[in-house]
């Protein structure tokens, strides 16, 4: 059963820019880790301080070893880092998501 992450996310919403060059940098480093990225999804109109990804995997397994090797790739460490340093997401959850299927 394969599962999705969904991430949510409070900025700074003086920081968006910075959160958009951040998400930017997922696009290639998520898949090259095992992940199936949605998409990452900025503010537009409304509330400018909420923003949402969505990565899914085959099975929790595979999100763990996702993570795994996502702590060992030295791009993913980086943007990690970044983020750290620019203090623009205040805070983040997780939510395990399944499809629901006939």
């Amino acid at each position: 059963m394969s599962v999705t992450v969904f991430i949510r996310y409070q900025l700074d919403p003086f920081k968006r820019a910075q959160f958009e060059e951040y998400s930017k940098r997922w696009l290639t480093i998520i898949p090259k880790c095992g992940g199936e990225l949605i998409g990452y999804f900025m503010p537009h109109e409304g509330t400018n301080n909420i923003a949402f990804a969505l990565i899914t995997f085959e099975s929790l397994a595979a999100y763990e070893a996702y993570r795994a090797r996502l702590r060992q790739d030295a791009e993913g460490m980086a943007n990690f880092h970044f983020a750290e340093e620019n203090k623009f997401i205040l805070a983040e959850e997780r939510t395990f998501l399944r499809k629901v299927v006939l």
